[in-house]
């Protein structure tokens, strides 16, 4: 067993233009922020993310870096539909693949058991299958016969994930009321890079919560980044709640002023500048 333990931009560096990475959480809730942000401090670019898309994906389409997004929904909850993405979607800035969430679910468990598809009744009637004319049907082998949507794995080069706690050898565990399918990321993906708000020897893991709060395995982790604050602007309870007057200003920012004032340095740099902002407003 060997030390994962690894600074952010140490764990993009290991990435690459082109490939295609998934983002854990949902939404505007535990997403893995401080990774995005040193992902945004890269020159990487030409990416098929995958994801519930909340900030994260705002941010990177904002920048330029998606080339195809595979998505439930971007949303920042509050806000029903992340600004930033729709601005770059409707110029045109990258391909999109729309899953029902329940589909998109069954790609990522199908990818996790290393499936080629997963059969489901999600999206059967809906427009799902005509916004997204990828998708196939199937016809089940048994006397019932029935028509099921042949939904694909969505494997992944890489994933990106946040958890309340992780130990250095990978293992990671959610405090919070949901787990957001993070162990499916973690599993679909070739490598997994988990962020997490402490770090903490792996006996503390199981000293003061359930043994189901351990979602996420160590055989499944490539690197583990300690970032406090690091799912912020988004929840990452009970840690943090999520900063609503900044995500706010976020959604009602134009990208350059937001971009030029809060991502021109590295992730200290960001956390002052957060700080500075409130300071402002009292």
């Amino acid at each position: 067993m060997s030390d994962k333990s690894m600074t952010a931009d140490e764990a993009v560096a290991r990435l690459r233009s082109g490939m295609t990475l998934g983002i854990g959480g949902w939404g505007a809730r535990r997403k893995p922020m401080a990774l995005v942000r040193a992902l945004l401090r890269s020159g990487i670019t030409d990416l098929t993310v995958v994801s519930y898309g909340g900030p994260d994906v705002g941010l990177l389409a904002a920048a330029g870096r998606i080339r195809k997004l595979v998505a439930a929904f971007a949303t920042l909850d509050s806000v029903p539909l992340e600004p930033h993405f729709r601005a770059a979607r409707e110029q045109g800035a990258f391909e999109l693949a729309e899953f029902d969430e329940a589909m998109f679910m069954w790609g990522l468990h199908a990818a996790a058991n290393r499936l080629p598809f997963m059969p489901v009744r999600a999206g059967i009637g809906s427009d799902v299958m005509r916004v997204n004319p990828g998708l196939r049907t199937v016809t089940s082998p048994y006397e019932d016969g029935e028509t099921l949507v042949a939904v694909p794995a969505l494997r992944m080069d890489a994933a990106l994930v946040h958890m309340n706690r992780a130990d250095r050898l990978g293992n990671a565990q959610y405090l919070g009321p949901d787990p957001y399918f993070d162990d499916l990321f973690c599993e679909a993906a070739d490598e997994a890079y988990v962020s997490c708000e402490r770090l903490v020897e792996t006996a503390e893991l199981a000293k003061d919560a359930a043994p189901q709060t351990l979602l996420i395995s160590r055989h499944s982790v490539t690197g583990v980044v300690e970032t406090p604050n690091g799912a912020h602007f988004t929840s990452c309870v009970p840690d943090h709640d999520r900063d609503e007057a900044f995500l706010r200003h976020y959604a009602s920012t134009p990208w350059p002023q937001f971009a030029e004032r809060f991502l021109s340095g590295d992730e200290g740099a960001y956390q002052r500048a957060v700080t500075a902002w409130h300071e402002e407003r009292t």
